[in-house]
This record gives C-alpha cells, structure tokens and sequence, in this order.
C-alpha cells in the first residue's frame, strides 16, 4: 500500500478518536433549601444522584425545582436527565440553571454550568452551540484548558480546516502544556491536510511532528499512543 493512502486510511480511524465528553459525575453537594419540608427532597435527590439512581434524581429534583427554582438544583437535574440521555431536557434545565446562576454563581460555577450546557449542544449535533458554549465557559473558568479543549476536539469530529482546530488546541496549551489530548487532536488535524510529493512521500504541515511527538512525551502508554506511531510510520 502507497504511503500516502495509509495515512488517509489511518485518518479514517482517527475520525472518531478526539477524546469522549467528560464523565458527568453528581458534582457539589445540594444546598439547603429554606424550608424544613424541603430538606426532605435535598436529603432524597442527594441520595439518589450519590447513588447515581438518574430517574429517582430526576424525579425528586423535579419537585424540588418547582417549589424553590435555584440554579443548583436545575444543574443537578440537568445532569439526571444527561446521564440517562434525555439530552434535549437536560438542555432546557441547564439554560434554566444558567439563567438562575446569572444573578449569583461564582465565575467558576457558571464555566461548569456552561460546559454541561455545550455537552448537551454536542450530544444533540448541535456543534456550534456546543463550541458557543464551551467559549464561554473558558471565558469564565479559572482553569480553562478543558473548554478549550473541548472546542479543538468539537471542531475535529466537525471537520473543521486544520489551522481553526490547531489554534483552538493550541489555546488548551497554553492553559495546561501538560495537556496530552490537544497535542493529538492538534497533531492529528494537521496530519489529515498533509499531501503526496512526488517522491511518493506522505508530507505534513509544519507543526504535526513536534505536536504528536509531544503527545507520546507526555503520555507515552496513552490512550492514542498507538495511533501516533501508526501516524509516524505513514511518513516513513
């Protein structure tokens, strides 16, 4: 097989390998609610969300949210509903949790917000609302590497021009350079517009070698360590 045409095969493979959304674990503790009759459910969704019982959280934080709208329990409930896939509800609880935060969530807590609300965007194909999303969560966050990261990998998957996806992982760099996914996704974006010379020899833009080299460095038994060699033996 031609060189040239490995590396497109391999590029085939790649498509999908930008690393999945982040786990959505049950996050803070619920706060208190004003009243006594109300701690019932805290006490009860808490329960359920530790015990990752989705559809009991749903339910109790449904109540819950009903009678004392807070944006902590719109949050908690838009994870219940993301966890079980109900992506198009948890989109509608994490606007409404991203509504309620506005007047009195920290930056941080409003960058979580945010980024749950772009994983609902992408689970639903909805990329630019996704990447929208994960903008301003990076905007906010005091450690913004993980948004901007999930805005080099969203552009990937979507087939965006290399140099808008390098630059997107080259912002999650920046914020961490211990980062090892954005030097592959970055690696693998410039990878892909590489091109046959006439010598039959796979060529990449300048860049793809340090940024997949850097990845291996970083995490030599990674997850996609695999895929850089594989990618190195296409220039050979």
């Amino acid at each position: 097989m031609r060189r040239g045409v490995r590396a497109v095969a391999l590029l085939a493979s790649l498509a999908l390998a930008a690393a999945a959304l982040p786990r959505i674990g049950a996050g803070a503790p619920l706060p208190a609610a004003q009243s006594e009759s109300q701690n019932a459910l805290v006490a009860k969704a808490q329960a359920a969300l530790d015990a990752k019982q989705w559809p009991d959280a749903e339910a109790a934080l449904k109540q819950l949210s009903s009678s004392e709208p807070r944006w902590e329990y719109a949050q908690a409930l838009g994870t219940a509903q993301m966890n079980q896939g109900h992506y198009a509800d948890s989109l509608e609880s994490y606007q409404r949790a991203i509504d309620l935060a506005a007047k009195n969530a920290s930056p941080a807590a409003m960058a979580q917000i945010y980024t749950m609300f772009g994983n609902a965007n992408l689970k639903l194909k909805k990329n630019d609302a996704a990447i929208a999303a994960y903008n301003k969560a990076a905007a906010l966050s005091p450690n913004p590497a993980v948004a901007y990261f999930n805005v080099c990998a969203t552009m990937y998957n979507m087939g965006q021009p290399a140099a808008k996806t390098a630059a997107a992982c080259d912002k999650a760099i920046a914020a961490d350079p211990k980062k090892a996914d954005a030097y592959f996704v970055k690696g693998s974006a410039l990878y892909g517009e590489g091109a046959v010379d006439k010598s039959n020899k796979y060529v990449v833009p300048p860049g793809t070698v340090e940024a997949l080299k850097q990845y291996l460095v970083l995490a030599p038994d990674g997850p996609h360590a695999q895929d850089v060699k594989a990618m190195f033996d296409g220039l050979k």
